[in-house]
């Protein structure tokens, strides 16, 4: 226990824990920032922050509320909060006046909600240990409550929402997930004025299903035919049809729909998490790269297939067998079609030698190496993000294949 520091033992841990649990239960979610500190200070702790990252992911954004410490948003890039948020690990930083201010990373099972930083007087391992638990509860009551409450998401936001991209974000799946075989990561850009790109994924007992999809067109349109090939996407996963059914399913979808002048460009996979099997449709979107050992090792090619809605012929499906390590990076034309200074394309080439350059951080795992590499196409780009532009990352990890191995 820290010098001069209050009970942490086991004991008045768990009843810490379990009397947050019990009150948080039917409060509303106003009443959770304070609810938060209080439970901060009754271990000594103050100056209680809950950071969350903004749309861009590029700064943690401090929520607002009663009793909460409210300064102003520090960078995912090169501050301690940052830091506890990329490297998903607590890290502790000296006061000048006296103290340790703490920045615990929020994470709702793999995916990162953001940061929980407090300051105490002195820290030892049991007071680590309980906040660590905190973090953990605090995280999971803020996913609870943002399911019927704007103030999260609003808070997060740094400049006006197109409706089109509010349909968007509405649509996702997590960012970010994480299981012993796989990771997957997903970035969307401009990230408030997104209309046609999305991506979906599901990971159904050893086999993980993604898409991204590109639909034409900007604006609402785009936006409303993109919900709809999501929609029978999902449809289609969950009646356990196979990859050349799932696109059949989409291509009848957006045809019915929208006509035959309308297309949405798809990219969908089969990946078993147990062996490393990948089976690919590419419908349209440039071929994904596999990325090993750091470095681009080739363009995962497929047999051309006409995007969907135009009705094409059932589409042959491409299998290829990832290593242990292996990444595989799935990009929108939105990223390669940007015009840059002289007006030429920023082309696959420029795409390749900016994952090169970038490698691998250990420290922060491919969801940091992801927004890294985000984050440099559109300095590359000139800040210019003219179309949506999605990137979508899948590292594959080999290993056992039963998720119970975990529990031992």
């Amino acid at each position: 226990m820290g010098e001069g520091s209050v009970d942490r033992s086991e004991g008045f841990g768990e009843r810490l824990l379990g009397g947050l649990l019990d009150r948080a239960r039917l409060l509303p979610p106003q009443l959770i920032a304070p609810l938060i500190a209080d439970g901060v200070a009754r271990i000594g702790g103050r100056e209680v922050s809950i950071l969350l990252q903004d749309y861009a992911q590029e700064l943690l954004v401090p929520l607002p509320g009663r009793m909460l410490y409210v300064a102003q948003p520090e960078p995912v890039a090169g501050s301690p909060a940052g830091r506890a948020f990329q490297r998903a690990d607590v890290v502790e930083e000296r006061q000048a006046g006296g103290g340790v201010r703490m920045y615990l990373p929020l994470l709702d099972g793999s995916d990162q909600v953001g940061v929980m930083a407090l300051t105490l007087d002195a820290v030892g391992d049991d007071d680590r240990r309980l906040l660590r638990r905190l973090a953990g509860l605090v995280a999971d009551l803020l996913v609870t409550k943002n399911a019927y409450t704007d103030q999260f998401l609003l808070a997060r936001r740094r400049e006006p929402m197109s409706v089109s991209a509010e349909i968007q974000w509405g649509l996702l799946p997590p960012l970010t997930m994480s299981v012993p075989q796989v990771e997957v990561a997903g970035i969307l850009e401009p990230a408030y004025l997104v209309a046609g790109d999305s991506f979906d994924y599901a990971l159904n007992d050893n086999i993980l299903h993604m898409a991204v999809i590109d639909a034409m067109g900007h604006d609402l349109d785009a936006a409303v035919m993109a919900t709809v090939a999501i929609g029978a996407y999902r449809h289609a996963r969950r009646v356990f049809i196979s990859l050349a059914e799932k696109y059949a399913f989409m291509d009848d979808a957006i045809s019915r729909q929208f006509g035959a002048d309308h297309f949405v460009t798809a990219q969908l996979m089969h990946v078993n998490i147990a062996t490393g099997e990948m089976e690919l449709v590419n419908a349209g979107h440039p071929a994904p790269l596999l990325i090993r050992d750091g470095h681009v090792e080739r363009q995962l090619e497929s047999a051309t297939t006409l995007p969907v809605g135009f009705g094409g012929e059932a589409p042959r499906v491409k299998e290829h067998t990832l290593q242990p390590g292996d990444r595989v990076l799935c990009y929108t034309d939105g990223i390669i079609e940007e015009r840059v200074e002289g007006g030429e394309p920023f082309g696959e080439q420029r795409l390749i030698g900016c994952v090169n350059r970038l490698g691998r951080d250990p420290s922060e795992g491919m969801r940091g190496d992801l927004r890294r590499l985000s984050h440099a196409l559109k300095k590359e780009r000139g800040g210019r993000t003219s179309d949506d532009a999605t990137l979508f990352m899948i590292e594959w990890r080999g290993g056992a294949a039963d998720h119970l191995a975990v529990l031992d």
